[in-house]
């Protein structure tokens, strides 16, 4: 990548929500980075973790998963190239650390580290300027706990760092640095016997990234922070020792105000609400003020579907199906993923395919992750 032309496009991309209306319309945030899904098993089942089983990427989907986790101690270590399409310096790499204290209580710790490549800057004449490496990242840890045998909840305290300021003239893009907070929850339900099989259900919520709002560009308007609500839930086909298939289904819905359509001239609002509000304000405002009324608000609503098949938890098989309103992004796309369990390691991957006129930034890509599963070990489920 060697012009802001291709920065400004990533971060279009990044920008998940984007209306087709005839007005355009869309939801922006600071730090998208925040939503992308960090991991190959989630990128298997369309993006989706809010209610599958516990693993050691939890803290980014559902922290409140951790004390369902089957050891002591779990490692995640991720990489996500982004854009492979148009470059090859632009990614997401985390990491993941967990530790379940004993049988009702955990604590998570999690880094994501998104780099929007090398720059290089050029005067007028050609001459180089030097290069610059724009780059967001967050720092959170969690601690989560059991309130019954199948409920829990947890809560994470988040930085996060906005760097992508360029060292030119005329540049009012300055770094932010802000705080967030997630409160989560998870249901694990009892195994119980159907006839022929037995099964469990879960479910799961999860509102992340509630926080204050950021100034991006100097003297310019405070932009939020993508706070978003997860909602999902599943149920698991335990058919023997061996065999256990698990179909999710999830919602999505950014808790950020939709902008108001505005007269041109004089700025005035003709539909929708004002937006400008406080970030706790815009979270309950983002469930009543797109200017479209109650169907515009229905298409801020993404969902998915994903199914796993996991055979003596050794090997696993998944696929999802993503979708988003083409009024809101169009972004649309099968994914089909593959893990395997070698001892304390496992080995995820996942690939894409869009199915959208929209390109989408992991079009093409196939996705790795590795995490262990270290220490005293649990019950698996």
């Amino acid at each position: 990548m060697k012009n802001l032309h291709l920065i400004c496009f990533a971060l279009i991309l990044i920008t998940f929500k984007v209306s087709a209306q005839d007005e355009p319309n869309p939801i922006t945030t600071a730090a998208p980075f925040l939503l992308i899904a960090p991991d190959a098993r989630a990128g298997g089942m369309a993006d989706m973790g809010v209610a599958t089983y516990a693993d050691a990427n939890s803290q980014h989907y559902n922290p409140a998963k951790y004390v369902f986790m089957p050891s002591e101690w779990q490692i995640g270590v991720n990489y996500t190239p982004w854009l492979r399409n148009l470059t090859n310096d632009v990614s997401l790499m985390s990491l993941f650390v967990s530790n379940k204290i004993n049988e009702r209580s955990s604590w998570g710790a999690s880094m994501k580290y998104f780099s929007l490549g090398s720059i290089d800057l050029t005067d007028d004449s050609g001459i180089s300027l030097g290069s610059e490496n724009p780059n967001e990242f967050s720092i959170d840890g969690s601690y989560s706990l059991k309130l019954s045998d199948y409920f829990s909840m947890a809560v994470v305290l988040r930085y996060i760092h906005s760097n992508l300021a360029i060292n030119v003239d005329n540049s009012d893009i300055q770094t932010v640095n802000t705080f967030a907070v997630d409160l989560a929850g998870y249901y694990r339900g009892e195994e119980k016997n159907y006839g022929t099989f037995n099964g469990r259900w879960r479910g799961g919520f999860n509102i992340s990234n509630m926080g204050p709002k950021v100034q991006m560009v100097v003297g310019g308007n405070e932009s939020f922070i993508p706070t978003n609500l997860k909602l999902g839930g599943g149920f698991e086909f335990i058919l023997d020792n061996y065999n256990t298939i698990t179909a999710n289904v999830e919602f999505n819905k950014l808790l950020v105000p939709t902008p108001p359509i505005r007269d041109n001239a004089t700025g005035e609002i003709i539909k929708g609400k004002d937006d400008n509000v406080s970030f706790a304000k815009g979270m309950f405002q983002s469930f009543y003020d797109a200017p479209g009324g109650f169907s515009e608000e229905i298409d801020e609503v993404t969902w998915g579907l994903s199914g796993e098949y996991l055979y003596n938890n050794v090997f696993a098989v998944r696929a999802g199906y993503f979708y988003e309103s083409p009024n809101k992004g169009d972004r649309q796309f099968f994914t089909v993923g593959a893990g395997f369990r070698f001892r304390s390691a496992t080995l995820d991957l996942s690939y894409l395919i869009n199915t959208s006129d929209v390109n989408n930034p992991l079009e093409s890509t196939l996705r790795f992750s590795l995490s262990f599963n270290l220490g005293e070990t649990f019950e698996y489920f």
